[in-house]
């Protein structure tokens, strides 16, 4: 039969190797428009100009991952450029305020703004969502397992250097405990740990048939590893979770053993209902249902999925059958907005998994930067002067 697709495996190769550290990557991947502007400049003459890179929306600074790629860049290309960074990294930024300008030749700099920008934007936007869960849950550890969600390599090495920046400044602002590891080898240096830090997927448990055969495997394989069970796969929630904690007691007891639950959001853990899940957050955490709430806030208090409500009950079954020392571990939709209602209901978790920090809205992450200056003399495009040097 005759082929009716084109064969274009080898130019997908080499689009794929091309990369943002050297110059055919930078071509490839730079807007037309400023390798052109480059040309242009090339041409007719350059000038040193000052770039003000800002953001849209309030953010906390990540610039390290962009300041070091255009560093990088600089010296390859043997270029001097001078780097006014405003704000720390860490730093609260408001909406439209330079974070940093950059003083250098345009022609060298003209086709590196399209990388820069995408290094400087996502990261800030992710470390800003990141703090704020920390700082509202900060007796709680964060695992980022982002990296299944994340659009390549280079975005979950921008996303967890985001997350370290958010949680280091959590940890100076409330003492939190913020991230304490990552889901990969590659980027768990940004949080101080050599290898990437994983309990087990739903497949696992599949495989093994059960729940308790799935925690024997694991602690076999890995018996000097915290012992992590996911308890969801049956909707046993409660029964697997006991019955874990019974065939490893000893463990239990000395608080080695941790429960994940990653209920999804079709139904409830197992026990609960509406009824249910309200009467518990009233033992609990009673005024956390009263007032007024949207359709959002209730769901994650006491709708399926991993609630405020579901939480509680699984520390109540445990604590009845004497197992308060096993540790509870969150999954499943943990951004801003539900870590701050899991505050609200002073839900017991220990450990939250989430990639759900990465920014909801992409548009939110957008930098830009301009021109602000020509050899020397100000100038700016007509209502943007906010972005003058003061």
């Amino acid at each position: 039969m005759p082929d009716d697709h084109p064969k274009t495996s080898s130019s997908l190769a080499q689009r794929l190797s091309y990369s943002p550290r050297d110059e055919a990557g930078v071509a490839a991947w730079t807007d037309t428009y400023f390798k052109r502007t480059k040309q242009i400049v090339g041409r007719f003459g350059d000038s040193r100009v000052t770039y003000a890179l800002f953001m849209r929306r309030p953010v906390v600074c990540a610039p390290r991952l962009a300041v070091e790629w255009l560093q990088e860049m600089a010296a390859q290309r043997g270029f001097e450029i001078e780097i006014e960074l405003l704000y720390p990294e860490g730093k609260w930024v408001g909406a439209g305020e330079p974070i940093l300008y950059v003083t250098g030749p345009l022609y060298h700099l003209s086709d590196l703004e399209t990388l820069l920008l995408q290094k400087l934007g996502p990261p800030s936007v992710a470390a800003y969502n990141a703090y704020t869960m920390c700082a509202d849950l900060p007796k709680v550890g964060f695992l980022a397992m982002e990296a299944r969600h994340c659009a390549g390599t280079e975005m979950t090495e921008l996303m967890v250097y985001a997350a370290s920046v958010g949680s280091a400044r959590a940890r100076r602002k409330v003492g939190a405990v913020g991230f304490v590891g990552t889901a990969t080898d590659a980027t768990a240096h940004f949080l101080g740990k050599e290898r990437g830090i994983g309990t087990m997927p739903h497949a696992l448990i599949g495989y093994a048939g059960s729940t308790v055969r799935a925690a024997e495997m694991f602690a076999e394989t890995f018996p000097d590893d915290p012992l992590v069970v996911l308890v969801d796969y049956f909707a046993q929630e409660v029964t697997d979770s006991l019955a874990v904690c019974r065939r490893f007691a000893e463990r239990a007891a000395r608080g080695e053993v941790s429960l994940r639950i990653d209920v999804p959001g079709s139904r409830y853990l197992e026990g609960l209902d509406p009824a249910a899940s309200y009467a518990v957050l009233e033992r609990n955490a009673p005024d956390a249902v009263r007032g007024y709430r949207t359709d959002d806030q209730l769901r994650n208090l006491v709708g399926p999925g991993v609630s405020a409500a579901a939480i509680w009950s699984l520390r109540e079954a445990l604590n009845a059958e004497g197992f308060d020392k096993v540790r509870i571990v969150g999954s499943s939709g943990f951004g801003p907005e539900k870590c701050r209602i899991m505050a609200e209901a002073n839900a017991p978790l220990d450990l939250v998994g989430t990639g759900s920090y990465l920014p909801s809205k992409w548009s939110e992450t957008y930098a830009t930067a301009d021109i602000v200056a020509y050899d020397g003399q100000p100038r700016v495009k007509v209502g943007r002067e906010f972005l003058l040097r003061r």
